[in-house]
């Protein structure tokens, strides 16, 4: 187990030294750990994960509160007002549609898959993951507008798609236990205190942080320590009182947000904390989830999951964007620029540890299989989508100036941001 764990900290350190060289193709943190995972322990056999369900169960929660945390608090309200309509058709109008179409072809296309499952399956694949597409989001020619749409997308649809999973996951429970924990309702009482919880926690805790800042009392260098620890604090203390963890994270992390008035590097320390527990987390799914899915895979399941990241996300995108002023080209790179990732991820994860074996073993690969090929798909065709796009969009005028890179994801540990950095900088775009 030592030798295991060494190999994983080499690869880190590795990637840290060499993410610029590797830029020049194009490569993000996922699809290389993703790589990374199915070569050494697959392949080759030389990474041998076999973590208990304890340790999965652990880095997947704890991972997931920090992304919604995190992804949460780091959202300007202020910055959203502008383009607010665009955000509430997508994640109001959009995202019920996806999970909606999604539960309705799951239900019609995979075998022995009842209602609860079908919508665990469309509520898992739901979130988008703007790290997948890390180098179209840091790429200059793409108006800064339309990459901060989906940048915001991303952020918010994970923790507004996880009461869905949390009901369906409760659902599928208890089709196979006769214990009341399992009951949907109960899932609904936990959600409720959590959203409430999760609001006072979060309010709170930024009116507190903004006061000592004020006062001159915390330093903003520790105060980044102490913002990871509200994280991991709003999902826990969540839990101890009869909560939902995730959606109180999720909900702390925008009432947080909304008032701690601290500079931007305060939630730096959390955002890099996530991104390397979220290296972790593709480094375990190519090597312990794929390969388990594969045993198990079906061509219905590979049909899904090129619906999923095709009619299944493009129709609700074009949908709730007709009338929005945007044109064709935009509303398509839109909807084809929702990657599976992250969310998606865990939730397989979470569904493995939660559910009896015959009811993980019908639907978990469903996700392991949309999720994989959205990597490699969203990883090979970004920056060159991303090019075409761009000039297509430079015969009608210049883009509009928004966010610098620093406004834009992390977590994905882009290769080639500071790349894109020094060109946008150099042509004023960014």
């Amino acid at each position: 187990m030592d030798g295991t764990f060494s190999l994983i900290l080499l690869l880190l350190f590795l990637w840290g030294l060499y993410s610029q060289r590797l830029a020049r193709v194009e490569l993000t943190a996922p699809v290389a750990f993703v790589l990374l995972g199915l070569l050494l322990g697959e392949g080759i056999g030389v990474l041998h994960l076999a973590p208990s369900p304890g340790t999965v169960r652990t880095l997947a929660e704890v991972t997931l509160a920090w992304v919604l945390f995190t992804d949460a608090a780091r959202l300007s309200f202020r910055a959203l007002r502008p383009e607010l309509g665009l955000y509430v058709r997508l994640l109001l109008l959009g995202l019920p549609m996806c999970i909606g179409l999604g539960t309705l072809l799951a239900m019609g296309l995979l075998p022995g898959v009842s209602g609860w499952a079908a919508l665990y399956v469309a509520a898992a694949l739901a979130p988008t993951d703007a790290a997948l597409g890390a180098t179209m989001m840091v790429n200059p020619v793409v108006p800064a507008r339309i990459r901060r749409l989906i940048n915001v997308e991303s952020g918010l649809n994970d923790g507004i798609a996880t009461p869905f999973v949390v009901l369906a996951l409760a659902g599928v429970a208890a089709a196979g236990s006769t214990s009341e924990t399992h009951a949907p309702g109960g899932a609904l009482v936990e959600l409720a205190i959590g959203l409430a919880y999760g609001t006072v926690l979060g309010l709170t805790a930024g009116w507190l942080l903004r006061s000592a800042l004020r006062r001159g009392w915390a330093t903003e260098d520790v105060a980044g320590a102490g913002v990871l620890a509200l994280a991991l604090l709003s999902y826990t203390s969540a839990i101890a009182i009869g909560g939902n963890g995730f959606v109180a994270a999720f909900v702390a992390g925008l009432a947080f947000g909304s008032t701690h008035g601290a500079p931007r590097r305060v939630l730096l320390f959390v955002e890099q904390s996530a991104s390397l527990s979220s290296v972790l987390v593709w480094l375990l799914f190519g090597a312990v989830l794929v390969p388990a899915a594969v045993h198990h895979l079906t061509w219905q399941a590979v049909l899904y999951a090129a619906l999923s990241l095709t009619v299944v996300r493009m129709v609700p995108v074009a949908l709730s964007l007709a009338g929005s002023g945007l044109d064709r080209k935009t509303v398509l790179f839109v909807g084809w620029f929702g990657p599976r990732g992250l969310a998606s991820v865990i939730f397989g994860l979470l569904a493995v540890e939660e559910l009896e074996p015959s009811a993980s073993q019908t639907i978990v690969p469903v996700v392991a299989c949309t999720v994989l090929l959205s990597v490699f798909a969203h990883g090979i065709v970004s920056a060159p989508l991303a090019q075409r796009y761009g000039r297509a969009e430079a015969v009608t005028g210049p883009p509009p100036v928004g966010p610098t890179v620093d406004e834009l994801p992390i977590r994905g540990m882009v290769a080639g941001a500071a790349k894109y950095h020094r060109h946008g900088r150099r042509d004023g775009h960014v």
